[in-house]
């Protein structure tokens, strides 16, 4: 019961500071949101920069599996296919998606929250992942805007008629295109 009252939490917490802005939305109103008294969310957490930590600290544990996966294999072609494939199906998680959405809408709000720097660290690790240290550096760095085009294509396709599915897709091929350089 308790994980499903964090939970809860967390996604009232994630919407309303999506929608409202982390600085603009108070723990009142989480709580409102929840239907519990400011002390019942005390209990779980005691602030919302706990709640950011929260979130973070569950994209960064998903990054680092992929992290670990990577670390263990060779660095060729279809490794580079396979983890961008792994790290796409993970974008699609709803989940993921929110975070997504909330750290780009709060950028600066979020640029010097600690959990947010660790997460900067983890991507460029996994960026690293993609290449071998001598490899030419439009490799590195076509590599690495593979992974991030991921995420890009996502944003810059919202105004569009696209469904989710053909934005998915987009970005694959996209990123597909940039391992290939």
């Amino acid at each position: 019961m308790r994980e499903d009252t964090r939970t809860r939490i967390q996604e009232v917490a994630l919407r309303l500071f999506t929608e409202q802005g982390y600085e603009a939305t108070s723990l009142r109103e989480i709580a409102e949101e929840l239907g519990v008294t400011k002390a019942a969310l005390y209990y779980h957490f005691k602030t919302k920069d706990d709640i950011v930590a929260s979130l973070v600290d569950l994209r960064i544990a998903e990054i680092e599996d992929l992290l670990a996966w990577a670390k263990s294999q060779p660095k060729t072609l279809e490794m580079r296919r396979e983890l961008l494939e792994r790290y796409a199906e993970n974008l699609k998680l709803p989940r993921t998606l929110q975070v997504a959405r909330f750290l780009e809408r709060n950028q600066t709000a979020m640029r010097d929250h600690p959990k947010i720097a660790k997460m900067r660290e983890t991507m460029l690790a996994l960026t690293a992942e993609m290449s071998e240290p001598g490899d030419p550096a439009v490799d590195r760095i076509s590599r690495a805007l593979a992974l991030f085009a991921l995420h890009a294509g996502k944003w810059l396709t919202l105004q569009d008629d696209l469904t989710e599915d053909e934005v998915d897709k987009a970005c694959r091929e996209v990123a597909r295109r940039l391992l290939e350089i």
